[in-house]
């Protein structure tokens, strides 16, 4: 490709709304242009990596025996409202209405769609199992799109569908997703790790996330520093302490005045904030949420909500907290009435808690659950965090943050039980089939690989998707220069190598800048000093020096030295 015919041009101002550096770079080197809160045109080169990343996509769906198919991206919403997702999705899922007047929407995952395809072309066990795949549009509503590519609302996503007749079908399939996943994320150079992960609005018996480290991650992940355990904060657990055998000592109200925080009853009083029951507030629906926490710890809503088996939750109002005969800043369940009291375990197994006493002022020492007041619910609802021990080895364990590239479920048969999507087994009775869920962001796995390699000149892209393996720069204006250049682009591309080739009438220093903006792996030059010595400039973007290498034989020498580089990201079989 003649960069003087490219379309789309490199900029060097920092997009003003730009916050992840993928963002700012992706805009910068001509890749990606917003047309408007989360919505992107993919320029040439940008879609050249896109292009690429699909492809090591489909070679490890295939690997598997995956068949691709394409489904629609507009679906009309009665398999959504057999599902009862229809309800269940908020503001997130687009809803309109044809000029029939019926119910649509845009795609934001294909589980439905699978589901109705399996009661039309799938009836007996003998055609299970199977894997069907796409590469397709997707629309999610999201509140705060950001960081260009990284969160967007409408996207290209890799979705796949495992189905099959039995639970250990079910884990063969999820397996090999696994196995897959390990596989193209390696090839596209990414540092990453799967981690246990909540099930979401997709449902189902297990979900494990593939995490890429990045600084600018929205996701936190617990790590055992020794391997034996790693989860997405949202659903992570740890290590707790033995339950207290302490006797039970008498309630006693005492005087807090303006103590109406946890760590400042806890300094007023001079005790550990682990000594102290702190109360948080929510809503679902109609209905009180009054959850009691050790205080040095902090909710996990993700928890809260799967416990409860309830889809949202809201912060209580002042008013509202006052209804069921609390008192805020100085609350506990204390003599409190219409509210579901959830009691985390750190406090459940805890005794002579420091909690309100629903009285402006007043705190109570020694406060216990099960004689002071009634759980409606024990579970773990306490966010995991940096320091907590592994639940595994009982090590402290550390946090990163990191961007989920990718993501499998087990759903079992919650979508084919709702659409009657059933098979005949072995002995003629009809069994709903057993699926599995399987996605991976394109768009957002390509800016996640600018996130992990950039540096204050561009991006400097893995070489499995880069735009092009080679940015060849011809300096200066002499025309057997040009014409060395121009045969060199020629030899190379013959041998199949990918040339951005910077043809244009620019000074060397734009030339330079621009190669290590857009980030190709390899740079090579010809100007007329590296002609009169027979040699060509070579740098490789990851390193900081250039070297003089001759010319007579250079095709050879970047054949061997791009496939080297693609063969570094192959992963080991």
């Amino acid at each position: 490709m003649r960069m003087a015919k490219l379309f789309g041009r490199t900029v060097r101002e920092v997009p003003a709304d730009a916050e992840f550096p993928s963002h700012q770079l992706m805009v910068r080197a001509a890749m990606i242009r917003p047309l408007g809160a989360g919505i992107y045109t993919l320029m040439p080169l940008g879609y050249r990596v896109i292009k690429k990343v699909e492809a090591i996509i489909r070679e490890q769906m295939d690997r598997i025996g995956g068949q691709e198919l394409l489904m629609p991206f507009v679906h009309t919403a009665d398999v959504w409202k057999e599902t009862e997702r229809y309800y269940q999705i908020g503001p997130e899922m687009a809803r309109f209405e044809d000029r029939a007047g019926r119910d649509m929407v845009l795609a934001m995952t294909h589980e439905e769609v699978v589901a109705d395809l399996l009661r039309t072309d799938v009836n007996s066990y003998k055609q299970l199992p199977q894997i069907v795949y796409h590469l397709q549009t997707k629309w999610r509503d999201e509140p705060r799109a950001r960081g260009g590519l990284i969160r967007v609302r409408e996207f290209t996503m890799k979705d796949s569908y495992s189905l099959d007749a039995d639970e250990a079908g079910l884990e063969e399939s999820y397996e090999a997703h696994a196995e897959a996943y390990d596989r193209i994320f390696t090839r596209f150079g990414l540092d990453f790790i799967k981690v246990g992960a909540d099930v979401g609005m997709m449902g189902g018996s297990k979900s494990e996330e593939f995490m890429a480290f990045s600084p600018h991650g929205e996701d936190v992940i617990l790590i055992c520093p020794h391997g034996d355990y790693a989860a997405n904060r949202e659903v992570a657990i740890y290590q707790q302490f033995p339950a207290s055998d302490a006797e039970m000592l008498p309630l006693e109200e005492v005087e807090t005045p303006n103590a109406s925080t946890i760590q400042g009853v806890a300094d007023f009083l001079g005790v550990p904030l682990q000594e102290t029951a702190k109360a948080v507030f929510f809503m679902a629906g109609e209905q009180f949420i009054f959850v009691v926490i050790r205080g040095d710890l902090e909710v996990n809503e993700t928890k809260l909500r799967n416990a409860l088996q309830v889809p949202d939750l809201v912060p209580a109002t002042v008013e509202q907290i006052q209804a069921i005969g609390a008192v805020a800043g100085y609350a506990s369940p204390i003599g409190v009435h219409d509210a579901t009291v959830v009691v985390d375990e750190s406090v459940a197994k805890a005794r002579n808690l420091v909690a309100g006493a629903n009285k402006e002022g007043f705190h109570v020492r020694n406060s216990n659950v099960g004689r002071d007041y009634e759980a409606d619910v024990i579970a773990d609802v306490a966010a995991a965090a940096a320091g907590h021990l592994c639940p595994v080895c009982g090590e402290p364990m550390i946090t990163r943050r990191a961007i989920e590239v990718g993501n499998i479920f087990k759903l079992g048969t919650r979508y084919t039980e709702k659409l009657g999507a059933t098979y005949l087994d072995q002995n003629g009775k009809a069994q709903p089939v057993i699926m599995g869920s399987y996605g991976i962001g394109v768009g957002r796995s390509a800016a996640t690989a600018v996130e992990q390699y950039h540096d204050d000149k561009g991006i400097r892209w893995p070489i499995s998707i880069a735009p092009f393996h080679v940015s060849l720069l011809s300096i200066g204006k002499d025309e057997d220069v040009i014409e060395a250049t121009d045969g060199l682009y020629a030899a190379l591309t013959a041998t199949g190598i990918e040339v951005l080739y910077d043809d244009r009438n620019e000074r060397p220093g734009v030339k330079f800048n621009d190669a290590d903006l857009i980030g190709n792996p390899i740079r090579l030059s010809i100007s007329r000093k590296t002609l009169d010595a027979g040699e060509v400039e070579l740098k490789l973007r990851s390193d900081d020096q250039s070297v003089n290498v001759p010319l007579d034989g250079i095709v050879g020498h970047i054949r061997e030295l791009v496939d080297g580089m693609l063969a570094e990201l192959q992963p080991v079989d």
